[in-house]
């Protein structure tokens, strides 16, 4: 009996990670992409909730006062960028970017932060997990001056 248990674990362990890892690194980066650019429409659609459902429970943000430690501190900072839904989002954002670990759990995306008018103010890199429910949610987030993002050195 216990060993049935263990094989049986054992089994639930490799279909856990299975999803994942049965998908290449471009599909993967593919869905990342896709996240990324939902997260970015948060913003544009000045949806709040939609924003938050993004977060990692674990998620930090990286400002100029320090990092912001957790999804509810991360989303409390950020509500004041929604508040308005009816004015212009203050910025936007699009990856440019995108690596996914070949352990298919960890991905990055970085790309251009843009002001109302279009002109580019920054860059973002921003690390998404695979969480234990299927979905990317976001980790870290860290933005600076512009950059060029193309990777090159």
């Amino acid at each position: 009996m216990y060993q049935a248990i263990l094989i049986a674990a054992a089994l639930c362990g490799v279909f856990a990670v299975a999803p994942a890892s049965a998908q290449s690194t471009e599909e993967l980066a593919k869905q990342v992409r896709e996240v990324e650019t939902a997260f970015a429409q948060t913003m544009a659609e000045r949806d709040f909730a939609a924003f938050s459902s993004h977060l990692s429970s674990e998620a930090v943000f990286f400002t100029r006062q320090g990092a912001l430690r957790g999804a509810e501190a991360v989303a409390a900072a950020w509500r004041p960028y929604f508040e308005d839904a009816d004015a212009d989002p203050p910025f936007s954002w699009a990856p440019a970017q995108v690596e996914v670990l070949d352990s298919g759990a960890l991905a990055l995306s970085s790309g251009p932060v843009f002001d109302p008018d279009g002109h580019q103010v920054g860059t973002f890199t921003s690390i998404w997990r695979l969480e234990a429910d299927g979905v990317w949610r976001i980790v870290f987030d860290k933005g600076c001056p512009p950059c060029d993002c193309s990777g090159e050195h």
